[in-house]
């Protein structure tokens, strides 16, 4: 099994895949590295697990309205042929409210200073 080193918002990670899907991850890694880049850009550094979690919210809100943008495409062209729509399929992204995101910064951000006293190397 193939493992690809990506970089999301200035960190590198190791990752596994099956072979011939590298360049599929390589281009979901992307993605969301520039998505991270937004966030570091409006927000300046932020613990790895909120940055994280952050931007992959922002790519599967993308997705969710490119979703609709389809169906709605897919049922005018449905009609202009004169067959019946398929049906669409809604895909739910719920909302991660404010204090559970703040919530999981802040244990994010303990886990992180208490390894980084446990080892010191690992500090940025």
């Amino acid at each position: 099994m193939p493992e690809v080193t990506i970089e999301i918002g200035g960190r590198r990670f190791e990752v596994a895949c099956q072979a011939g899907e590298e360049p599929y991850l390589l281009s979901a890694a992307r993605m969301l590295d520039e998505e991270a880049a937004v966030l570091a850009a409006q927000i300046g550094r932020i613990p790895e697990a909120r940055m994280l979690l952050m931007a992959g919210l922002m790519l599967a809100d993308k997705t969710a309205n490119l979703q609709d943008r389809l169906s709605q495409a897919e049922a005018e062209l449905a009609q202009l042929r004169g067959t019946p729509a398929p049906e669409a399929e809604r895909v739910a992204v719920p909302v991660v409210p404010e204090a559970v995101i703040d919530t999981l910064a802040e244990i994010a951000a303990r886990a992180e200073a208490l390894a980084d006293t446990l080892d010191p190397a690992r500090a940025d």
